[in-house]
This record gives C-alpha cells, sequence and structure tokens, in this order.
C-alpha cells in the first residue's frame, strides 16, 4: 500500500477529534476515582484512560483500587460525564469547515458509548454531518486497540481499508488502525503525541 494511494473514506474518532470532550471526562471521572480513594490527577487520568473503551478502564479502575467496583459506580459516573458534556461540550475548533469542506465519504468509529457519542456530537451541531455513519465499540467483541471497529466501518461503508485514512488521537485508536491494514493521521492538537 502506498501512502499516496486513492482515498475513498475518512473514519474520524469522536472524542478528542471532533470533540473536545476528553478534558471534561478526565475530570469528572478523576474525581469520581478519587472519592473511591484512588489518588489521582486530572491529567493522570486524561493520559492513563485515552482511548480506552469502558471495559478497559473498569479494569484499570479495580487494579487501582485492588478491589471490585462498587456497584452502581458506573451508573452514577456515567450521569455525571453526560450532564458535564450537556453543559460543557464544544467542537474542536475547525471541525465543522473542515466537514462541509470533505469532497471524500467520512464516518465516526468510537470506543465511546453509543448514547454519549450521540449526545456529543448533537451538543456540538455536528450530529447532521454523520446521520447514519456512527459506528462504536457497543457494535463489534472489542473495541480499540483492536482493528474491528475500523474494520465494520469500512466494511458497512463499502470501502477497502487500504483506501480509508483515520484521524485518531489516542494510541489505541493508532494501533487498531494500523492493524486495520489503513492509513492513519495522528491528531496531536498541543504537539504531544502522548495518549
Amino acid at each position: 500500500m502506498g501512502d499516496h494511494g486513492e482515498v475513498d473514506l475518512v473514519i474520524f474518532d469522536c472524542d478528542g477529534v471532533l470533540v473536545d470532550s476528553e478534558p471534561i471526562v478526565s475530570r469528572v471521572l478523576a474525581d469520581r476515582m478519587r472519592h473511591l480513594g484512588i489518588q489521582i490527577t486530572d491529567q493522570e487520568c486524561a493520559t492513563a484512560f485515552a482511548g480506552l473503551d469502558q471495559a478497559a478502564a473498569a479494569r484499570l479502575i479495580a487494579d487501582r483500587l485492588g478491589d471490585a467496583v462498587p456497584t452502581g459506580w458506573f451508573d452514577s459516573l456515567t450521569v455525571a460525564v453526560d450532564t458535564a458534556l450537556r453543559a460543557e461540550v464544544a467542537p474542536v475548533p475547525g471541525v465543522a469547515a473542515l466537514l462541509q469542506q470533505l469532497r471524500v465519504p467520512f464516518c465516526v468509529a468510537s470506543n465511546g458509548r453509543p448514547e454519549k457519542v450521540a449526545l456529543t456530537l448533537g451538543v456540538c451541531g455536528l450530529a447532521p454531518y454523520f446521520e447514519g455513519r456512527i459506528f462504536t465499540a457497543a457494535e463489534v467483541a472489542h473495541g480499540k486497540p483492536a482493528p474491528d471497529l475500523f474494520l465494520l466501518a469500512a466494511s458497512r461503508m463499502g470501502v477497502p481499508p487500504a483506501r480509508c485514512v483515520v484521524v485518531e488521537d489516542s494510541e489505541s485508536g493508532v494501533v487498531a488502525a494500523r492493524s486495520a491494514g489503513m492509513r492513519v493521521l495522528r491528531y496531536a492538537p498541543d504537539g504531544s503525541t502522548s495518549g
């Protein structure tokens, strides 16, 4: 696969690429983890949990806690996260203009909960761009860093993986895209490549 082949599909990650949700989620998650007695800063939380699906995040929290996460904790976390996102989330600067100008089909492939993806895209006014073209880890056996989600998106959009370009900001997403045989553009707005 040459780096200059045709591109027939652009696959966007959602959190951190289309919507600036990660600082909000990290702040709420770190706060809730501190209430459990886990010492963690918002920044450490952002680094440790970037790109993880809920199952992987739950394992990491249980490991840090040294015990099972209390019953109902994730449900209350979900409510707190969604409340904060509804109030605060904004689109990544310039993304609406980019989507208006893009002349290649595009879609979203996110490890986020379907409800969270719909909420953030809706609040940010980006949902109309992705009508019927939103794919989440809930639809596959394994989320990122496994390639399953990107392969599902390409298949549903009718495009071979080699003709897809993925826009990602997390290491797990980059790994997933490469494993799927797709080109990947790493979005790092602050110039960093960590997370």
